[in-house]
């Protein structure tokens, strides 16, 4: 959050199964957990269906084993997966998903790779 490209974030589980910390105006609920256990398992299928996080459905604009990013309109969202956890930011209008994106990456990069 410190980063300013942020304005809600959460980390989930290792295992995706359960919220570990989040922003106090930030809710994700079970069934969303579920959902992004299942997209990153079939990171095919959230293109298709895009996943929905916080109470918002998102498009997939990116899905694989490690990384789901998503769009709803200017907003995004950047999922990633470390070893130990599973990073959830929330970006508004003003940031571009990449930019958001870089900082989860090289954060998940560090949790994985500490020096």
């Amino acid at each position: 959050m410190g980063s300013g490209q942020f304005d809600k974030a959460a980390i989930l589980s290792y295992d995706i199964s359960d919220v570990e910390a989040q922003s106090p105006t930030f809710k994700i609920s079970k069934e969303e957990i579920a959902g992004l256990k299942a997209a990153f398992a079939s990171p095919g299928s959230a293109f298709q269906t895009g996943f929905t996080v916080g109470g918002d459905k998102f498009v997939a604009i990116k899905a694989d084993d490690r990384s789901l990013y998503g769009k709803k309109g200017k907003e995004g969202i950047v999922v990633v997966k470390a070893v130990s956890c599973v990073m959830v930011a929330h970006h508004g209008e003003a940031v571009q998903t990449t930019n958001a994106a870089t900082v989860v990456e090289n954060l998940v990069d560090y949790i994985n790779n500490p020096r």
